[in-house]
């Protein structure tokens, strides 16, 4: 109900065949392009305050641009960009515009290589210049360095002084910079390496260029730059010599997919996309392994290389849950899976009374879930069917028979999005005024003062919405109850890994859980955890402990979740509300794969999660306790 903001998506592209083949099958030299545009939309879930794309030539001569890049601010930055590339293009004659030839001299942005930027901001910086993909310029081909990524790293501190202490300067202090410049400072010494190699074999000018472009090798680059980067993240990195790389943090976190076949290699962040742009099936397509690098050398060559050991995988389970496209088939069978897991729960709160219950959804991610929720209480309804049957000890009638199997389940569109209001909303004094006007409800969806009302989302992070708008609104239907229902666990711990919540008071969760301390005289709770949290900013991330956990610990899921009610219903609400989470169990359950859940658990999976997570319970209780 209250939009977390996405990861970031990114989109590789390298052709395996010149421009003219492309244009002699599919009808133009532009296929690359057009793939990167669909790509890039597909994956438009993923970013919407910006976007990038950039393009490599390989058979650029000497003194010609054989790199190029646009990138553009604003939710509509991808028509933005690629209606200035294709501005390039304008008054050609049409057998300029299907000469292949003619594009790969002449024209910029034919090439072989490109990539494409989604982004979503979780730092609060903003503006052009922090938009993907970057660029380090060099006069020697091999050393120019275009590089993109969906990432968060934890412990840019700690890089900045290391490379800063080695004599380097990076023009940013962000981490998109620094890795910039460490990826680029290592690609200059394994070029400046090649070339004494090659000064000592005799070459000498332009087959000295060539040498070094043909024997680069970007597996020593990337084991040099990231040992020390703490993160999830998936980068993808072009060179001017026309070397392609994507390298998957260690645990897995971020996610990165790659297809190839002898005409093209394309790697995203989801794979559906992939599947609907090149028509594939969903088994030729490969997922980059934790810690694993896909590499293709000027030639076209692809090589999997091992950069950094793997650790326990941790893949970001809300990818699962809510940011990656449900069109993925194990994604959209978890969804269903996720929403059928919580019929226990629901038939408790709704005291099993299935006959006088309707349900329906906010908002159209929890779409998929919704649908598992309604098969697990189908499945539910035909045992009680089959028991009443079997219960009636004789053969039934007609009648009987009828008025058993006529029992169904009450599902329906009780409240939709106006759109339209969304954006204007976020300006102005007005806005809670406003914000209780964004969903429409459908009056006359239930029987008023008789029914259950059950609502499933898919999380449940700040409670925002739900206090300002959603529950007013659906108290206006005059149900008996409110069911709130997540599919996901309760949000308790900061994200330090791509998604935007990183301080502790936005939390619903661990709202309620202090207030409850603090109800109960337990503020000793809140003093001991702070004491420990900071006793514990001198020693080594890695020796640190996620203490916030303890604040959690007096109390049960259940008690959380009935504080939260307190907290976030507003006043003069008729019907009783009830807030009803996922476990933890069901979504490992249903999502075996993705076990990545610190947000819900606090196990982070880097010393530097845990590190980021103690600072932040330390920055909220100063600024609200004097201890």
């Amino acid at each position: 109900m209250e939009p977390l903001k996405h990861e970031c998506g990114v989109v590789m592209i390298r052709l395996l065949k010149p421009l003219d083949y492309f244009q002699k099958k599919y009808g133009t030299w532009m296929y690359g392009l057009n793939k990167l545009y669909l790509l890039m939309e597909k994956q438009h879930n993923r970013g919407q305050e910006a976007a990038g794309l950039a393009c490599v030539k390989l058979q650029a001569n000497p003194g010609e641009e054989y790199m190029f890049r646009e990138r553009a601010l604003g939710a509509g930055a991808i028509t933005e960009i690629f209606s200035a590339v294709h501005s390039n293009f304008k008054g050609l004659t049409p057998e300029q515009m299907s000469d292949a030839e003619y594009a790969e001299k002449c024209l910029p942005f034919a090439g072989e290589l490109y990539m494409g930027h989604l982004r979503y901001s979780t730092t609060g910086r903003s503006g052009i210049s922090y938009v993907h993909p970057f660029l380090r310029r060099n006069n020697w081909r091999a050393k120019n360095l275009l590089l993109c990524g969906n990432f968060n790293l934890t412990n840019v501190d700690e890089i900045f002084e290391e490379i800063t202490a080695a004599g380097q300067h990076p023009r940013k202090y962000a981490d998109t910079y620094i890795m910039l410049e460490q990826v680029g400072h290592r690609l200059d010494r394994e070029v400046e390496r090649l070339f004494t190699e090659c000064k000592a074999e005799g070459l000498e000018g332009m087959d000295i260029t060539h040498a070094i472009e043909d024997r680069i090798d970007l597996t020593n680059v990337l084991k040099t730059s990231s040992p020390k980067w703490d993160g999830g993240y998936v980068i993808c990195g072009l060179t001017g010599s026309g070397e392609t790389f994507a390298v998957r943090d260690p645990w897995g976190i971020r996610p990165g997919f790659w297809y190839m076949d002898e005409e093209i290699m394309v790697l995203a962040s989801e794979r559906p996309v992939i599947q609907t742009a090149l028509n594939v099936p969903a088994d030729s397509i490969h997922e980059l392994q934790p810690g694993q690098a896909i590499l293709l050398n000027k030639k076209g060559e692809m090589r999997l290389a091992q950069i950094n050991e793997p650790k326990q995988k941790k893949a970001c389970s809300f990818e699962r849950i809510y940011f990656s496209r449900g069109s993925d088939m194990d994604i959209y069978r978890e969804r269903k899976l996720l929403g059928e897991k919580l019929v226990n729960p629901i038939l408790k709160a709704i005291d099993y009374d299935v006959v006088h219950t309707v349900f329906s959804f906010i908002p159209n991610t929890a779409e998929v879930a919704f649908y598992g929720m309604l098969e697990g209480f189908d499945n539910y309804l035909n045992e009680l069917k089959v028991q009443r049957i079997e219960a009636l000890g004789h053969k039934p009638s007609h009648s009987e028979l009828e008025q058993i199997l006529s029992q169904r389940i009450r599902s329906e569109k009780v409240a939709i999005k106006d759109i339209k209001l969304r954006t204007f909303i976020s300006e102005g004094n007005t806005r809670n005024d406003l914000a209780a006007h964004v969903y429409d409800i459908t009056y006359g969806s239930l029987i008023p003062y008789e029914d259950n009302l059950v609502i499933i989302d898919d999380s449940i992070v700040r409670g925002t919405t739900l206090k300002q708008s959603i529950i007013s609104i659906l108290d206006r239907l005059h149900p008996k109850k409110i069911v709130i229902v997540s599919s996901s666990p309760q949000v308790r711990y900061p994200d330090y890994y791509g998604i935007d919540m990183a301080s502790m008071e936005q939390f619903i969760a661990f709202r309620a859980a202090i207030a409850l301390l603090e109800e109960r005289g337990m503020q000793s709770v809140i003093e001991e955890v702070y004491r420990k949290s900071k006793g514990q900013l001198s020693l080594p991330k890695e020796q640190m402990v996620n203490y916030v956990k303890e604040i959690y610990a007096p109390f049960t899921d259940e008690e959380i979740s009935a504080k939260m009610v307190e907290l976030l219903t507003p006043a003069g609400t008729q019907a009783k509300v009830e807030i009803v989470y996922q476990t933890l169990e069901g979504l490992h359950e249903a999502c075996p794969q993705h076990e990545g859940d610190w947000y819900f658990s606090g196990d982070y999976p880097t010393p530097g999660g845990v590190k980021r997570v103690n600072q932040a319970f330390i920055d909220y209780v100063e600024q609200v306790y004097q201890f």
